[in-house]
Parts: structure tokens; sequence; C-alpha cells
């Protein structure tokens, strides 16, 4: 997964293996910056209830793709890891994307400073 900043623009592209565990075909993500609200390392809630739509999910291994949620529709690529980038969002159809990769911390820490300069 490689995860690129231009043009106010955060571009999320997965490769095939990714795009098959989560049953995506939307590759890459494209999110414009202002509708981040957020970026956490934190690791992120998980619920038993949210309903898989579609996607892949074996408990303490992986859990991939769109999920239904009481906090609405999310996306997720997780695997069995500590690097969480959980990245919440404003009129977007996911109103969460979580992730697990290299560099989480860096990721939010540029997300969250892009947000910082762009409210000044």
């Amino acid at each position: 997964m490689q995860l690129t900043l231009k043009q106010s623009q955060l571009k999320i592209q997965m490769d095939w293996y990714e795009q098959l565990w989560a049953f995506t075909l939307h590759n890459p993500i494209e999110i414009p910056v202002d509708h981040i609200v957020r970026a956490t390392t934190a690791e992120p809630q998980s619920s038993w209830t949210g309903i898989r739509a579609p996607g892949t999910h074996i408990p303490g291994v992986i859990k991939a793709g769109t999920y239904y949620t009481r906090r609405g529709k999310e996306f997720w690529y997780a695997i069995a890891d500590a690097t969480f980038l959980t990245i919440e969002l404003r009129d977007q159809p996911y109103q969460k994307i979580v992730l697990t990769l290299v560099g989480n911390e860096d990721w939010a820490d540029r997300l969250n400073s892009i947000k910082i300069r762009d409210a000044s």
C-alpha cells in the first residue's frame, strides 16, 4: 500500500492482493485533504455488530473491506499489526478509513499538521 499527498489530495494506492482481500475496485482511494477531520495512530474500535459488505474478516489476522457500523460506513485494511492509521473524514462516502502501515505515526503527523496549517 502506498500513500501520497499531491495537490491537497491524499491518495491511497493498494496492491492487487490488498484489493482482492478488501473486495474493492476503488483503487486508488482519493480524498481531498480538507475533508480529513483528523488522523490518529490509536487502535480503533472494532465491533462484531458491523456489517461487512463486501470484505474479509479473519479474527486476529485481517479485517479488510467496507463495513457498515453504528458510526457510519468505514473502510478497513488492517492486518494483525499495531501500526494503525485511522483517518476520520467528513463529506466523503466513508466516515473513517483504518489502515495498518509502516510509518503510521509519520502519516498521522503529516495529515494533522496540514489540517492545522489550513486552519490558520
